[in-house]
Parts: structure tokens; sequence; C-alpha cells
């Protein structure tokens, strides 16, 4: 097992959080529009926009964007025939980025701009099927990660029991291997981060104590950690920042976060931005991006690092917000 001791000397020369250049990274990226890249990129607008939001509010830069241009561009994503959001203006309702756009409202405290509520809330709970899963849309794809987001998207709504609370459970304990991990259906892999959205939705849930061995699955979860510092999200991959908090976050949630070695973690997203530009890479070397932005950030947040907002592991939002919005949940007690 990859356990931390308190014995371990701290690691030299590792660089500084350059906030400032993320700040401006996440700023600049809707001035691309000139590229390709920001057209190709299309299908995933609305989660972008919510990676860059929660990013700038945990780097305690709260007025990054400009409002009140972000909500009317969420907004404009809404489809008025079911209730959901597309990723972009004109798409079709999707279940990641309808959660993403009631994630960026609730950010802002303008979940009262929400067109139709009950709308919302009854194209997320058409999705669930019998025997407690969710698709990500009219076409029928299922995947655990949307039972985590029907689960969040409802709780943020004050909605959740307007699902199938019971059966949405008996789905994602069937998703636990005999590793200890998740996979995305019954009988997947594990994944880390599967390991995020079922340990997460069971949080949501209030279900959390259900898992039948929480140091198996603390166990999986810690042995993702490379010698590097980083952590991988399957055996025998590369080491990847986003699971920075797909792992970490799971861990934090059942109490085992000490499970990892925090120093070589921290040098490790450290090690990742790009020291020009700002912005985080998915390792050292390759090009940053909001996604890896976001989730260094808040990796870094969930490890305690000096001057970031704290983040709530189950959510992946501000913790105040989540407090303020009284869902927060403990996590499970350290054994």
């Amino acid at each position: 097992m990859s356990f931390a001791t308190t014995t371990q000397p701290p690691l030299a020369a590792t660089p500084a959080l350059v906030k400032e250049l993320h700040v401006k990274f996440i700023q600049s990226l809707d001035s691309k529009k000139d590229e390709l890249e920001y057209w190709m990129t299309e299908n995933l607008r609305l989660n972008g926009i919510y990676w860059g939001v929660t990013a700038l509010f945990l780097l305690g830069s709260p007025d990054g964007l400009v409002r009140d241009d972000v909500i009317r561009f969420v907004l404009s994503c809404h489809n008025n025939d079911d209730g959901g959001f597309g990723a972009f203006t004109g798409h079709d309702s999707h279940i990641l980025s309808t959660l993403s756009a009631i994630q960026i409202l609730a950010t802002y405290g303008a979940l009262d701009q929400l067109p139709d509520r009950a709308k919302t809330v009854q194209f997320i709970v058409s999705l669930q099927k019998p025997n407690g899963s969710f698709p990500g849309d009219k076409w029928g794809e299922t995947d655990a990660r949307f039972s985590y987001c029907a689960a969040s998207a409802l709780t943020l709504l004050g909605a959740v029991d307007a699902m199938n609370v019971d059966q949405s459970v008996k789905y994602i304990l069937s998703c636990q291997n005999f590793d200890g991990g998740f996979g995305t259906v019954p009988g997947a892999e594990s994944h880390g981060a599967m390991a995020f959205c079922c340990v997460g939705t069971l949080h949501i849930l209030d279900r959390l104590h259900l898992i039948p061995d929480p140091n198996a699955l603390g166990w999986w979860l810690s042995e993702r950690q490379l010698p590097v510092g980083g952590l991988n999200g399957r055996p025998d991959k590369l080491e990847d920042v986003c699971y920075s908090w797909w792992v970490l976050s799971a861990l934090a949630m059942i109490g085992r976060v000490e499970w990892i070695n925090r120093e070589k973690l921290v040098k490790f997203i450290l090690q990742c931005q790009d020291s020009e530009t700002g912005g985080i890479a998915d390792r050292p070397g390759d090009m940053p991006d909001v996604f890896h932005t976001l989730f260094g950030i808040a990796g870094l947040s969930l490890l305690g690092y000096p001057g970031l907002e704290p983040v709530d592991p189950t959510y992946c939002m501000p913790a105040g917000l989540i407090k303020s919005l009284g869902i927060y949940r403990a996590p499970l007690p350290s054994p």
C-alpha cells in the first residue's frame, strides 16, 4: 500500500502556484474565436464554463468573468421543449451540460433565473431507468457519471426526492468491483473517475455508509499514486493531473486522504503549470487546458494548499456555497 507517513521529508524545489497567470489564462479562453479548436470544442462549452468559473472562485477571483455575460450564455443553452440544457446554444439537452448549467447558476447565486425549475427537474427524472441507472440523454447511453449528475443537479435544485433514490443507490453499489473500485457500469473495469462519481452519488444521497469495505476502496485509490507523485486512473496508466481530483475527492469523502503522499502530489500538480501563459496541463510539459486547470487547483485546495478557497469534495464547488445551501455532508470518519 502507498500510505503516506509523517516521517517523510518535504520535497525541495516545489514551484509556487501562479494564481494571477491562471486567472488570466481562464479569462483568455473566450478570446480565441478565430481558432478552429474553439469551435471544435463547442460540445463542451457549458462544461468548460463551469470548469473556468469554479477555478476562478477557488482562486479567490469570483469576478474574473463578467457574471451577467456568463449567466446570459447559460440561459441561451436552455431548451424550452424539455427543460434541459445543451452544451451550446441550439444543442440537444444532455444531463452533463444540465448539471454544469445548474452549478454555474448556483455558484453565481442565480438559480432563481432558471426559466422553469419544475421542467428541468422533470427532464432529469424522466431519464432514470427502472434499474435506477441514468442515461445522459434521450439516446440512452448509460454511465455512472450520469447517476452522479442527476443526484448532484437535483440536490442543488432541492428536488432530490423526485428521483428513485433507493434504486439509484442499488445500481451504484452494483458498479463496485472485487478490488474495491467502481466501474462505469456493473462489471466494468475500476476507474478513478468512476470512484468519484459513485462515491459522490452515495454521499449526496446519504448512503455512503453502505459501501461494504471503505478500506478496500481506500487501498485501491491510494494505489493510484505513482513514484512521480501524480495519480493515475487505472493500474499501469500514466499519471494525470485530473486524477488529483477524481481520486483525491473520493479519498476525502471516505476520510482517507492521508493514505497518499500529500507533498509529492502537490509538487506534481505545481510542476504541470505553464509558467508563461498560466493554466495547468495533464502532466509536465504538455499544453494547459481549462479542464486540468480546474482539477489541478481543486486537488490543491483539497490538500489545503495556502491561498485557495476550500472546495467541497462531493460537489466540486466552493465549500462555503455548499454549506450555505444546506447540502453539505461530512466525510466518513478516518479509520
